[in-house]
């Protein structure tokens, strides 16, 4: 018996009923927003993420030399390959470019809970527009697809800042500050003891004697209170922009789910403008559900043309404990439309007949294994069938079929011509005789 690797879950029927109902509604929403699905390959040049993110992330990535000597990796995120197909057909496609996909990605990390080394994730994004509406959409996408997997204003919240209100803020109290390591500070906050907290923002050349100060601010909530701190031209140009998402969020389904923080950090390097986050509102869940933002120069940065950008990531693992924890994570039984049971030699028949029902849209089973007719029945009820058709050679010669509902046992002789007749799903109940 060989044992999954650590890191790699696998999923059963019963499981991926329940995940493909959450996908489908997931890409239902995203693709009511004009995006469109794109596939990506797996495998990429290690050299796109060490270009990305320096020679360190190799240790993070499943990477290998192919047989034709060229050092790959298994694809960690989908950013660096979408930047290049946009940077490949950019300027023959129309703007803005709405795309998304949902697929799997694998990083060689230490495996904790609620995270995979194998783990799907969603990604939407739009290029080609610098607008605010660009970013108001994106929120508000993210937010209706919460919505439509049955969650309410009380179940999740998307914090929202601005990546040059943190670097002109930090910029204020020292011009000699390290941005990226102290927004990476910024960004751990919530998550680690205040001493470490302090001992990083110290390590970034950021004034000791200032860090309160800055607590203070990063804990207002109101524009209008953060805009008294915007000292220079970069600052209350970002407040503008916050003002326009927010104006536009305020018309939608998004508008109770968003709030201002600027404790909102966002980790990575290349954000360049709106960033945000999405928490479950009772804590209970821990990690951010979605993120994203602005990353403006990214595109450029990987070799293609400039060209803004704005979209959001998520990935299976955290999603799935959040509606688990509000309760609305599906709970599906697998079925079986019909069963067609065999007597006798009546494959051939039995088999037009299931074939007549698929092609009407129905889940439809036949026995494959020359199973006896108790064995058949015991199977189909094993499979959660609603309606058995059985298909016997008495029966054929009469040009009768009998159809039984599996949830009252009750059965009934039809003619084989009048089955399916013009019911796309027909059923002992189309066919029982009415009573006055």
């Amino acid at each position: 018996m060989h044992d999954r690797l650590k890191g790699f879950r696998e999923f059963y029927p019963e499981d991926m009923v329940n995940r493909k109902a959450v996908f489908n509604s997931i890409e239902n929403t995203i693709s009511s927003y004009g995006f469109r699905e794109i596939g990506t390959p797996s495998l990429e040049r290690t050299q796109l993420y060490v270009d990305k993110s320096g020679s360190e992330i190799v240790d993070h990535l499943y990477s290998f030399q192919d047989q034709g000597g060229r050092d790959i990796a298994l694809t960690p995120e989908l950013t660096p390959t979408v930047a290049r197909m946009v940077a490949l057909r950019g300027k023959s496609l129309p703007k803005p470019i709405k795309w998304f996909s949902t697929r799997p990605f694998w990083r060689y990390e230490q495996v904790q809970q609620g995270r995979f080394r194998e783990f799907y994730q969603t990604n939407v994004d739009i290029f080609g527009s610098s607008s605010p509406s660009a970013d108001a959409e994106i929120i508000v996408c993210a937010a209706h697809i919460l919505s439509n997997l049955g969650l309410d204003e009380d179940d999740f919240i998307f914090l929202v800042s601005h990546r040059s209100l943190l670097s002109g803020l930090l910029e204020s109290f020292s011009p000699d500050v390290d941005l990226s390591a102290a927004i990476r500070a910024i960004d751990k906050k919530d998550k680690i003891d205040s001493q470490l907290y302090a001992t990083l923002l110290s390590d970034s050349n950021f004034p000791s004697n200032s860090i309160d100060d800055l607590n203070d601010i990063l804990s207002l909530t109101d524009l209008s209170e953060i805009a008294e701190f915007a000292h220079n031209e970069s600052m209350q140009s970002a407040i503008q922009n916050l003002e326009e998402i927010f104006n536009i969020v305020s018309q939608t389904v998004a508008e109770k789910h968003c709030s201002i923080s600027l404790k909102t950090a966002r980790g990575l390097d290349y954000y360049t403008g709106s960033i945000f986050e999405c928490f479950d509102a009772s804590g209970e869940v821990h990690r951010s559900i979605f993120g994203g933002g602005r990353y403006d120069n990214l595109i450029n940065d990987l070799g293609g043309p400039s060209t803004p950008a704005v979209g959001f990531a998520f990935g299976d693992a955290t999603l799935e404990k959040l509606l688990m924890r509000a309760g609305t994570w599906p709970n599906k039984n697998l079925k079986t439309d019909y069963y067609v049971i065999q007597v006798g030699d009546t494959h051939e028949s039995a088999i037009q007949l299931a074939h007549a029902l698929r092609d009407r849209g129905n889940i439809v089973e036949t026995d494959v294994s020359g199973r006896k007719f108790t064995s058949q029945l015991n199977y189909s009820n094993s499979i959660n069938t609603e309606t058995v058709i059985i298909v016997g050679e008495r029966d054929l010669k009469e040009n009768k079929i009998t159809i039984k509902k599996m949830s009252t046992g009750e059965e009934l002789q039809v003619s084989l011509d009048d089955f399916p007749g013009d019911y796309d799903s027909p059923t002992y109940d189309d066919f029982a005789p009415t009573t006055s």
